[in-house]
């Protein structure tokens, strides 16, 4: 088998490979003498069917499928012969398939490029350091005591954790609007379940009060009819209700659902789950650092082709979210609007897997175990969903590469540069650690 190679631009190769005749030619011969014991055809008894006249009926057939491999094979050969790697499938184009003569085929492909990994060794990266505090085991508790909390009718006006009960009509320019209307509304003042204004305005009223509610709909309001218009809203409290929190007590903590060790093992709970916010959350910030510092580090060619095949990816998600469909009428997203995050995404890709390359990084299946675990956690039946999951090649294929490029942070952050920074739990959950390390840069 000859092989040649050459460049045509960027990393696009063109590979020339010539197969000699004898190898394809014994192959059908082989496969038609097999044949010819085997097959059946009319006016012959079985396995008596004259080699020529199995050669005249299956010879072409067989030709074809033997070709299909040989291409397969020799493909396959000669990458590994001229030591590519491929990054795209290969576009073949015969050259010469008559029989009896060396077969050669042409095919074009991307190669992944050529990366010398730079800027990981000392690498300068900002880590949070953030202490759970009891004041932040408090707030989660008296939150838990909110959520449970039982509401009693009182006779006063109405302020901030107060349940007020309304109905409310509201017009624009004097005139009626859909949706416009509400009778025995629960609003809980300060929970966001209303706009703002609304919920600021209903502090103060008692029950049986009516005040005029003025509301300008936002632009991007779902009804454009309403939107960036001003409403007032007629709205009479029908009842104003305060919550009366549980006593805080052993029995308040089974009730939230620990069944044993009372207060203490329920703070000890929610210390542990705020240390697990606080731990994913600084992983996150880290990863962040370490993949731009790489993108910055390593200026890479990118195979167009993966490119376009990212391209597509992000355009079918946007689609998605729009609730569109493949055959809608609307026209498709231009690729131009999501190129960027496209190249961003393959290039990040790429540095990944050389790392994990260069330095024999295995998928750690504890850590993906752990992952499907966490993933499971949120559902009603975790057990359901894991097998889901491992049931499901793509689903897990997704899971491993998350554990990878876990694995693949904390291998460079254990070679790199890394500066505490003093925060508190609340200003690190709220995105102002970040904020700061942005500052700084």
């Amino acid at each position: 088998m000859q092989v040649s190679v050459e460049t045509t631009q960027g990393l696009q190769r063109r590979m020339t490979v010539q197969i000699p005749a004898e190898r394809v030619d014994k192959e059908v011969e082989s496969r038609l003498r097999s044949l010819a014991g085997r097959v059946r055809l009319d006016g012959f008894r079985p396995g008596k069917v004259p080699f020529k006249i199995v050669r005249q009926r299956f010879g072409t057939q067989v030709r074809s499928e033997v070709l299909e491999e040989v291409l397969q094979q020799t493909y396959s050969e000669a990458i590994t012969q001229q030591k590519l790697r491929p990054a795209t499938p290969p576009m073949i184009e015969p050259t010469q398939f008559e029989p009896g003569k060396d077969v050669e085929y042409v095919a074009t492909f991307e190669v992944f490029p050529e990366i010398e990994l730079k800027g990981i060794q000392g690498m300068a990266l900002k880590k949070p350091n953030a202490e759970i505090s009891d004041a932040d085991i408090d707030e989660v508790i008296e939150n838990l005591r909110k959520q449970q909390a039982e509401y009693k009718v009182v006779e006063r006006p109405a302020a901030d954790g107060d349940k007020v009960v309304v109905d409310f009509v509201g017009k624009i320019d004097g005139e009626d609007f859909p949706g416009n209307a509400g009778e025995d509304v629960t609003v809980l003042i300060g929970s966001g379940q209303m706009p703002p204004e609304f919920e600021e305005a209903l502090k103060g009223l008692s029950a049986g009060e009516t005040k005029d509610i003025e509301y300008t709909f936002p632009a991007n309001f779902p009804d454009k009819n309403v939107a960036e218009k001003t409403a007032v809203f007629k709205t009479t409290v029908k009842s104003v209700e305060e919550p009366q929190l549980p006593e805080l007590n052993d029995g308040f903590a089974e009730k939230v659902g620990i069944k044993e060790g009372g207060l203490e093992e329920l703070r000890k709970v929610v210390r542990e789950n705020l240390e697990r916010q606080r731990d994913q959350v600084v992983h996150n910030l880290l990863k962040n650092q370490v993949m731009e510092k790489l993108l910055e580090a390593n200026d890479i060619e990118l195979p167009q082709g993966i490119v376009d095949s990212e391209i597509d990816h992000l355009r079918k998600q946007a689609q998605a979210r729009a609730g569109r469909m493949d055959g809608d009428e609307e026209p498709e997203l231009p690729a131009s609007s999501f190129e960027d995050e496209a190249r961003r995404r393959v290039a990040l890709g790429l540095l990944v897997n050389e790392i994990i390359r260069q330095h024999d990084i295995r998928l750690d299946q504890n850590r993906v175990r752990e992952k499907l675990q966490e993933i499971a956690s949120s559902f009603g039946d975790p057990q359901q969903i894991i097998r889901f999951y491992t049931q499901n090649r793509e689903l897990m294929q997704e899971v491993e590469m998350s554990v990878l490029e876990d694995q693949v942070v904390d291998w460079v952050v254990e070679r790199a540069k890394v500066e505490l920074q003093e925060t508190s739990f609340q200003a690190l959950m709220r995105g102002e650690a970040t904020e700061a390390q942005e500052s700084q840069e």
